[in-house]
This record gives structure tokens, C-alpha cells and sequence, in this order.
């Protein structure tokens, strides 16, 4: 019998879009159920608290290393889509940590949502 295996999304957002992911999270619960999660820090302490029944590892913050783990985790074959939702006016003191976690999305071609219009189309496309 062969274990049937969930495949992993992971969340992240900047400061001023963790509201619009917690809510995205909120609206797509039952399909992000479907799935293993990983988040950066603060984001995923978030979902979890607006979505507890969900299963969501939360990494460390995003400045302190998060972005890296999940760059890791994209790099070994262990998440299948990244929902990072970028806030384009506000500096960003790891902006080099953000753009590589993207340029791994593309390198091994991963479907990846840079803002909210983005992932709710494509939210439901990940469902078998």
C-alpha cells in the first residue's frame, strides 16, 4: 500500500501585507488543509492564530533566516509552492535574502504568488 504523501506551500509576508495573508489564509482554509505549511516566523504565528486547525510549521523570521530555510526547503524538493506576498514600498534591510528565495522559486520552476490577486487564482489550481 502506497502512503500517500501531502505536499508542502509555504506562506511568508512582509510586514505590511501579514494582515492580507492571514486573511488569504482565512478565506482559503479548506484548501490550505490539503497541505503541509511552512512560514516564516511572525506570519505563520499569525495563521496559526486566525487558523489553528491548520498544519503549519512556523520557521524563524524572515531577517533572522527564515526566508533562507524555506530557499532550503525549495532547494530539496520539499515545498511545492511559495505564496509570498511582497510589499514593493517599504525597504527591506534582507532584500538579498528575498530576492534569492524568489530566484529558487523560478530556478525549479515552482508556482509562486507575489500578492494577493495572484494566489487566489491559482490557490485552487494546486488541488489534484
Amino acid at each position: 500500500m502506497t502512503k500517500l504523501v501531502r505536499r508542502t506551500l509555504a506562506l511568508v509576508a512582509h510586514d505590511l501585507k501579514k494582515d492580507e495573508m492571514v486573511e488569504f489564509a482565512r478565506t482559503h482554509r479548506a484548501i490550505l488543509a490539503r497541505f503541509n505549511l511552512v512560514a516564516t516566523g511572525t506570519t505563520g504565528s499569525r495563521i496559526l492564530a486566525a487558523c489553528p486547525e491548520l498544519s503549519l510549521t512556523p520557521l524563524k523570521s524572515g531577517p533572522l533566516g527564515g526566508d533562507q530555510q524555506i530557499g532550503a526547503l525549495i532547494a530539496e524538493g520539499q515545498v511545492h509552492g511559495l505564496f509570498f506576498f511582497v510589499d514593493p514600498l517599504s525597504p527591506l534591510p534582507h532584500d538579498v535574502d528575498v530576492k534569492a528565495l524568489t530566484r529558487l522559486a523560478l530556478v525549479y520552476d515552482i508556482p509562486m504568488a507575489l500578492n494577493a490577486s495572484t494566489a487566489h487564482m491559482i490557490v485552487g489550481q494546486l488541488v489534484d
